[in-house]
């Protein structure tokens, strides 16, 4: 049964330390297709969306030492950071979250990529950080 907050799983994100070296895994190797790649300059990152229909993956690489990405990487190393859902309205979902006792990073939505985002604390969902998104413009339709 589908939840009744959260929609589909949109993407699940791995932190790399170089995205390069890990295209050669996922694209030579594993056989995935990128979709997309791009540097998000407020985040502090790097990023390329891969083609795993019905869900994509998405390889984040921070590029400077003071993202909570870098963060991450420094402390954990290589590895899944988030789970990604797509909600239909991001601050309705944030909103029976909070009112359901889940810690939210994000109280108000802010841009990401393809539309609003907003995180879930791990601390609050058993160790895995959550992203919602509502996405404004899907560049990549049936994901």
């Amino acid at each position: 049964m589908a939840s009744d907050i959260l929609g589909p799983i949109d993407h699940v994100a791995f932190v790399v330390e170089d995205l390069d070296r890990a295209l050669a895994t996922y694209v030579d190797r594993l056989g995935f297709t990128v979709l997309e790649r791009r540097e998000v300059p407020d985040q502090g990152v790097l990023v390329c969306f891969l083609d795993a229909t019905p869900v994509r993956i998405e390889l984040i690489q921070p590029v400077r030492p003071d993202t909570g990405v870098a963060r991450f990487l420094q402390k954990r190393g290589e590895g899944q950071h988030h789970v990604c859902f797509r909600v239909s309205d991001i601050r309705r979902a944030l909103a029976r979250l909070a009112e359901a006792g889940f810690e939210i990073i994000d109280p108000e939505p802010r841009p990401g990529l393809h539309g609003l985002i907003a995180f879930v604390h791990p601390r609050s969902t058993h160790g895995v950080l959550i992203e919602l998104v509502q996405v404004l413009h899907d560049t990549h339709p049936g994901h």
